[in-house]
C-alpha cells in the first residue's frame, strides 16, 4: 500500500507543479509576442487563454497538494468537506477559458471585418493618392496651359493696333491696351485713361446710350461706326465690336470692346466722293463753259465798238460801261469754270517755295485794300527747293490768302508759316483770326459752287479749284476752323526724292 502511494503522489504533485510552471513560461511567451505585434487580436486571445489555463492549473494543483496533505495527516474526512469547493474552482475556470474562447470566436470575426476595412481603405487610400497624383498633374498642365493663354492673350493685348479696352458697368475703363492710350490721346507711358467713364470720349452721348441699348438687347455689338473725341477735343471715326462679360457668381458685368481707327478710311472715303464729285461738275462745267464763253465774247466786242462811238458824258455811255463790267466778270466765271474743268497735270520745277510764297504776299499787299492787315510769316529756312507748279501753287496761295482777307475785314492777322511734315514732305498753314467758319459749313467747303461770301461776291470755285491743284501734286488739303476764332488751312505736299549731288 505504501510503496503504491508515493509513486502517485511525486506524479500529482510534480505533475501538478509543472503544470503551474509551464502556463507561466506560456503567459510570459504571450506577453513577448504582444509587446512585438500589440494590434494583433490573435496574442491577445492567447494571452487570456494562457491566464485562464494559469488559473485552472493552480486552481488544480493547489487542490491536490491540500488532497495529498490532507491524506498523508489522516484527514480524509476534511477533504470530503472541501472536495466540492476545489471542484467548483476548477469548474469556474473551464467556464471562464470557455468564455474567453467564445468572447475571441466574436472579436476574430470583427477583426476579420476590420481587416477587411482596413484593406479596402488601404486600396481606397492607394486609389485617391493615384488621383490626387493625376489631378496635381491635370492642375499642373492646365495651370501652364492657361499661362500660355493669358501670356498670348497679354501679347496681343499689347501688340494690337486696335484699341482693347474693359469697361464696368458702372460705365469707367478698368483696362486699356497701348494702342487704346494712344487712339484716345495719351501719349505718354505714364498716362492713361483708366478709370474715366467711356462716355466722355463720345462726339455724341447718344451714341454710347445706342451702344448700350445694343448689348442689353443681343449681348453684342459688330462693327458700330461711332465717332470718338481724342484727349485734345479732335473727332475721330471709329467701329466699335463689343461684348458683355459676366464674372463668377453673375453678380458683376463688364463690357469688352474692340475699337478700329477708320478716320483714314473716312477720310479717303470723302475724298474718293469729294474727287466723282469733282469730275462730275468738271464735264458739266466744260460744256457750259465752252457754250456761254463765245457769246460773251461777241457781246464784250459790240459793246467795245458803241463805246468808241459814244460821247464819254452820256447816259448811253454810261450804260454800255455797265454792261462791259458785267460781261468782263461773267467771263471770269467762265475763265474759272475752265480752270476747274480742264485739270491739267502740274508742271513741274524746283522752285524756292518761300519765294514763291513772297512773291504771293507782295502782290496781295498791294490789292488787300487796307493797310491794317498784318501779313506775317514763320518760315523754316532749312526746307530746301521744292518740285511742284510754282504757277499753280500760286494760285491756291492766292485763293487761300484772298479768303483770309475777306475773313479779317478791315482788321486783323494773317500768318503764312512752313515747316517739315511728319511724312517727310513740305507742310504750309494759312492762319487768319477772322470770324471762322460754322460747323456745318466745314464738309462742305472744298464743294464746288460753295460759298459763305454774299451773292455776287464769290463763285463758290476757288477752294475747289485749289483741292484740285494741291491733289494732282499728290498732297492734301484741309481745314480747322472754329466760329469767332479764326481758320486755318494746312497744304502738305509730298517729299520728292533727292538726286544725284543735292544735299539737304
Amino acid at each position: 500500500m505504501i510503496a503504491s502511494f508515493w509513486p502517485i503522489f511525486f506524479v500529482d504533485v510534480g505533475g501538478s507543479l509543472l503544470m503551474i510552471v509551464v502556463s507561466f513560461l506560456c503567459i510570459g511567451l504571450v506577453r513577448r509576442l504582444r509587446r512585438i505585434d500589440p494590434q494583433n487580436v490573435i496574442w491577445a486571445y492567447l494571452f487570456w487563454l494562457c491566464m485562464g489555463l494559469a488559473g485552472f492549473a493552480v486552481s488544480r494543483s493547489a487542490g491536490h497538494i491540500i488532497k495529498q496533505a490532507l491524506v498523508i495527516a489522516g484527514q480524509k474526512e476534511v477533504w470530503a468537506d472541501i472536495r466540492p469547493f476545489s471542484g467548483a474552482v476548477n469548474t469556474f475556470m473551464f467556464v471562464f477559458l470557455a468564455s474567453v474562447t467564445l468572447f475571441f470566436e466574436r472579436v476574430w470575426k470583427i477583426y476579420e471585418q476590420i481587416a477587411t476595412d482596413k484593406a479596402a481603405l488601404q486600396r481606397a487610400h492607394s486609389e485617391l493618392l493615384n488621383l490626387n497624383q493625376n489631378l496635381e498633374h491635370i492642375v499642373s498642365e492646365r495651370s501652364r496651359a492657361l499661362a500660355v493663354s493669358e501670356r498670348q492673350y497679354r501679347r496681343i493685348f499689347e501688340v494690337s493696333r486696335d484699341m482693347v479696352a474693359v469697361v464696368g458697368s458702372e460705365g469707367r475703363i478698368r483696362d486699356i491696351n497701348p494702342a487704346g492710350c494712344r487712339m484716345l490721346g495719351f501719349e505718354a507711358d505714364s498716362e492713361t485713361p483708366k478709370g474715366e467713364p467711356f462716355q466722355a470720349f463720345f462726339e455724341q452721348p447718344a451714341e454710347w446710350e445706342q451702344l448700350l441699348a445694343s448689348l442689353t438687347r443681343q449681348g453684342f455689338v459688330l462693327n458700330s461706326e461711332v465717332v470718338l473725341r481724342r484727349r485734345n477735343g479732335a473727332g475721330m471715326h471709329a467701329l466699335i465690336s463689343a461684348g458683355l462679360d459676366q464674372e463668377a457668381g453673375g453678380k458683376d458685368l463688364s463690357i469688352h470692346l474692340q475699337v478700329r481707327d477708320i478716320q483714314e478710311r473716312h477720310q479717303m472715303q470723302e475724298q474718293m466722293a469729294q474727287a466723282d464729285r469733282l469730275a462730275s461738275i468738271g464735264q458739266l462745267s466744260s460744256g457750259v463753259a465752252h457754250e456761254i464763253n463765245n457769246p460773251l465774247g461777241i457781246i464784250l466786242g459790240y459793246t467795245q465798238l458803241m463805246l468808241r462811238s459814244e460821247p464819254s458824258d452820256s447816259v448811253r455811255f454810261k450804260d454800255l460801261k455797265t454792261i462791259e463790267k458785267h460781261v468782263r466778270h461773267c467771263k471770269s466765271i467762265v475763265e474759272d469754270l475752265l480752270n476747274f474743268a480742264r485739270r491739267s497735270e502740274p508742271k513741274k520745277e524746283r522752285v524756292d517755295i518761300h519765294r514763291t510764297i513772297e512773291d504771293v504776299l507782295g502782290f496781295i499787299r498791294q490789292n488787300s485794300g487796307s493797310s491794317r492787315i498784318d501779313f506775317q510769316t514763320d518760315f523754316d529756312r532749312r526746307i530746301p527747293p521744292v518740285v511742284l507748279d510754282e504757277k499753280k501753287i500760286k494760285q491756291v496761295l492766292i485763293n487761300l490768302l484772298m479768303n483770309a482777307r475777306h475773313a479779317v475785314g478791315a482788321r486783323g492777322t494773317v500768318k503764312v508759316s512752313t515747316a517739315r511734315h511728319a511724312s517727310g514732305g513740305l507742310e504750309i498753314l494759312v492762319a487768319d483770326d477772322g470770324h471762322g467758319i460754322d460747323e456745318k459749313d466745314l464738309k462742305h467747303i472744298f464743294d464746288p459752287f460753295f460759298t459763305t461770301k454774299p451773292t455776287g461776291e464769290g463763285t463758290g470755285l476757288g477752294l475747289a479749284v485749289s483741292y484740285g491743284i494741291i491733289k494732282k501734286h499728290g498732297g492734301e488739303i484741309r481745314v480747322e476752323s472754329k466760329p469767332g476764332e479764326g481758320s486755318t488751312f494746312t497744304i502738305v505736299l509730298p517729299a520728292q526724292e533727292k538726286r544725284a549731288g543735292e544735299i539737304e
